[in-house]
């Protein structure tokens, strides 16, 4: 039980390893809030409410791993953050890693009813339809705890344990 929870911090504290803190200087110029010229290349998933999530999955096959983790990147980022965890390691402690862009971010459709509950539920559907089983863990890296947090209020009873840490 300990040594779940150690490893799940140090995936978490390993996973802000080597992201940005200070914003980039390069000067971009944005026309819309919706760019058209966007290219889906990443698997997306279709909620029941008709909006698309897009993921990214790691590690070794679903059916078979020990940890099926569900990773929730912060603001500004997205399911292509630098998860600083090694195909080795993963492999090792038989992990499977789905880390999926939030409602409004990187290839996902934005979700203008988005409150702490509907971060959950996304949370929830989009594991009932990869099919990750009826619990898993959750890790959120910077504001993805906000809704890494709404898990461990809206649906604990599918979370397999839970860490909080400040």
């Amino acid at each position: 039980m300990v040594f779940k929870k150690l490893v799940l911090m140090m995936m978490g504290c390993l996973g802000c390893a080597g992201q940005p803190t200070e914003p980039s200087t390069e000067k971009t110029e944005s026309k819309s809030l919706i760019d058209e010229s966007v290219v889906v290349t990443s698997p997306r998933v279709k909620l029941g409410d008709g909006r698309y999530l897009a993921y990214r999955e790691r590690g070794v096959p679903k059916n078979i791993s020990k940890y099926r983790i569900i990773i929730v990147h912060g603001f500004g980022s997205s399911k292509e953050m630098s998860f600083m965890a090694s195909d080795e390691l993963l492999d090792e402690l038989g992990i499977y890693l789905l880390i999926f862009d939030r409602a409004g971010y990187g290839e996902s459709d934005i979700n203008s009813k988005r409150s702490l509950k509907s971060e959950a539920s996304d949370i929830e559907e989009l594991a009932d339809l990869l099919e990750l089983g009826s619990r898993f863990y959750v890790i959120g890296v910077s504001l993805g705890c906000y809704p890494a947090w709404s898990c461990i209020k809206h649906i604990p009873g599918r979370l397999e344990n839970y860490l909080v840490s400040f």
